[in-house]
């Protein structure tokens, strides 16, 4: 009887110290659109889906997870970069559960934007309103695992990442000429209106607990294979949503700036993502690429018509190509992303890269 008990102690003791040091690992939390999904969008009725060949062609086991990526995507990077074991598992994974929670979750859906009307083609996607819902049924399920205490501690100390804006533009402004909100505003008065509309989720995030968030602006939007496709003539970057991208980014910004000083500490980090983008766009040898221009995965000019699909032109060295398909990086342009995320300078991360971010939190 004696022995039972103890031995009954000892695997509480054993489990109650079990989950103390999976927490004691950073977790990690994704927000945002395809640039960061895992997959939740393959558990949605939904043509935004990324869960056929060859996306995941050099991905562990060569399999398509519903990443937009050939391989890893930037939040798989930036999880080894923090030292986790796994990346989050999509939020909708009917694994998210038990020790999995700890990790953190990704809770992003390809096809999103900051507007709830963003996307309205795709039908079935998380908007990122049900994404903070269900940043907060998470933490709800983790309290019952760890206690309402060591919840709150695992989010407060978690590093965040938010991705939204793109769609916005391409998927909503310029998806159709005459739009119904190219209609209802000039670009000059969508930006800071997009932008109010930001704040206002990331004031939420903020309200849930978030307390270390990288926020990327857009990529540069008018260089991709797909607008390279329908609006070039001769491989220039389409000049209307250059014009959006780079009137989009400094206001992000300086709303994010705007909005530390608010909230009394640095909390928001800006990405720039454009300017990385437009490292390897103007110079792709200085990155070992062949080309910025053309999609490893594709069909018609710069291989940008339509989506990356079995039948699609497929090249053989992804690590040559800038772009996978006509809207994504490939692996490697990711992995020189992340590189910035974790020692630009202020140019790239305003007001500190993540290295800094993560020194700083190993002091305290």
């Amino acid at each position: 009887m004696a022995s039972a008990l103890l031995f009954a102690l000892l695997s509480a003791a054993l489990l109650a110290s079990t989950a103390m040091t999976r927490v004691e690992a950073r977790a990690f939390f994704v927000f945002g659109d395809s640039l960061v999904d895992a997959g939740n969008n393959n558990y949605l009725a939904t043509t935004a889906r990324a869960d056929a060949p060859p996306y995941g062609i050099d991905y562990p086991g060569r399999r398509a997870t519903g990443r937009f990526s050939n391989g890893f995507n930037i939040p798989d990077l930036i999880s080894q970069s923090i030292g986790q074991s796994e990346s989050p598992l999509p939020y909708l994974s009917p694994s998210m559960s038990g020790s999995k929670l700890l990790i953190g979750a990704n809770f992003a859906s390809a096809g999103v934007g900051i507007l709830n009307d963003t996307g309205v083609q795709f039908v079935n996607i998380i908007r990122i309103g049900q994404q903070l819902q269900y940043f907060q049924q998470y933490q709800s399920r983790v309290s019952q695992i760890i206690g309402p205490a060591e919840a709150q501690r695992l989010v407060n100390q978690a590093l965040v990442l938010i991705t939204l804006g793109g769609n916005d533009f391409v998927n909503n402004y310029y998806l159709v000429p005459y739009s119904a909100r190219s209609r209802q505003y000039t670009l000059q008065n969508y930006v800071p209106f997009i932008i109010s509309e930001y704040r206002k989720v990331l004031k939420r995030l903020h309200g849930l607990g978030a307390r270390k968030v990288l926020v990327t602006g857009t990529g540069p939007l008018g260089c991709v294979p797909a607008e390279l496709a329908q609006h070039s003539r001769n491989g220039e970057c389409s000049a209307e949503l250059q014009r959006a991208a780079g009137l989009f980014n400094p206001q992000l910004t300086q709303m994010l700036l705007s909005l530390n000083s608010e909230l009394g500490g640095d909390i928001f980090v800006a990405a720039n993502t454009q300017l990385t983008h437009y490292d390897f766009i103007n110079n792709p040898q200085a990155f070992g690429f062949v080309t910025s221009k053309v999609a490893c995965c594709g069909q018609g000019r710069y291989n940008g018509i339509g989506l990356c699909t079995p039948l699609s032109n497929l090249c053989p060295n992804r690590d040559v190509y800038a772009f996978w398909d006509p809207f994504h990086p490939s692996e490697r342009a990711n992995r020189i992303i992340v590189q910035q995320i974790l020692t630009g300078d202020l140019s790239y991360m305003n007001p500190m890269n993540l290295s800094t971010i993560l020194a700083m939190d190993s002091q305290t």
